[in-house]
């Protein structure tokens, strides 16, 4: 680009040199210096964004995914060929804490004098609003700066608790420990802390797109929790992972089952991949005997509908 304003730079002085003697018409002299203003003005593109959610699930279907296994979950987006859904580091506070609910998002910023004083103040602040779009049926997903920032305790979650909230999924850190356990809520974070979290970071944005722990969520996706981790469900394909994973926790109890009644090495049945299962193999022998087929499951050779 420097070559570029350095050639058009002598260009003009050679423009200069024949307009004193007449050699090219002034007006194109004038157009060549404006053109090379427009060259030199800085210019700025307006990004286009895309919509913040991915689509709709039913009260139906989030239920279904909640009485599913994080693990059947992850298996099932893996075989469609989707990246990690696993917020890696979120567990569970206590360990009766499961949840299922549609993701309500809320991203933090890095603390700097200006957001704090550009963002909305008191009962109007971002995290407030995300607060009061959840219930019974959805999950409060905080993105949060760093691992070890709490992302609250137990004033602001009191709130959480009268809104009686299906779950609260963060990838950073939280303290009251004692008294959110007490809430009753289940609560997912990367740990425990007892640093406040204002000095650290802002509550910047509600509902929209946020990266946790490495991983996409956008409102209205499926978060299910249990004590193997959480998982992010997309809403555009929570219908296929939930047909998926109940296939497969269907075939992993036969699988279980038998080698109960027969005990042996699971290697003859185990493991499997959903949509790669062959008839003849022994465990297409034995799904038969329990009246699974390719005609009624997706999980054989050539029956995958993904």
């Amino acid at each position: 680009f420097e070559s570029t304003i350095i050639s058009l730079s002598h260009f003009i002085t050679f423009c200069s040199h024949s307009l004193k003697k007449k050699m090219i018409p002034s007006t194109l002299f004038r157009s060549t210096r404006q053109g090379l203003r427009a060259c030199r003005t800085p210019f700025t593109r307006s990004m286009a964004t895309g919509p913040q959610s991915g689509g709709e699930i039913s009260d139906d279907l989030l239920e279904k995914l909640g009485n599913l296994s994080t693990q059947a979950l992850v298996d099932g987006l893996w075989v469609m060929g989707w990246p990690n859904a696993q917020i890696d580091g979120s567990r569970a506070l206590h360990s009766s804490h499961k949840c299922v609910g549609r993701a309500v998002t809320l991203q933090f910023m890095p603390a700097r004098p200006d957001i704090a004083a550009d963002k909305p103040k008191a009962g109007d602040s971002p995290e407030y609003e995300a607060f009061e779009k959840c219930g019974p049926n959805e999950v409060l997903v905080m993105a949060s700066v760093g691992k070890w920032d709490s992302v609250g305790g137990d004033i602001k979650f009191l709130r959480l608790k009268q809104r009686n909230i299906g779950g609260l999924v963060t990838d950073g850190s939280v303290r009251d420990t004692d008294e959110i356990i007490n809430y009753g809520f289940p609560c997912f974070s990367y740990s425990t802390t007892a640093r406040q979290g204002p000095a650290f970071m802002q509550p910047w944005k509600c509902n929209d797109v946020v990266s946790v722990g490495g991983v996409a969520v956008r409102p209205g996706d499926a978060i299910v929790g249990d004590q193997d981790g959480v998982v992010v469900v997309p809403a555009k394909v929570a219908d296929k992972v939930y047909s998926i994973a109940h296939g497969r926790e269907e075939i992993e109890e036969i699988i279980k089952e038998e080698l109960i009644k027969n005990p042996g090495p699971p290697g003859i049945y185990y493991p499997f991949m959903s949509g790669k299962i062959q008839v003849d193999s022994p465990l297409g022998k034995l799904l038969a005997t329990k009246g699974i087929t390719p005609e009624n499951s997706n999980q054989f050779e050539g029956s995958a509908d993904w």
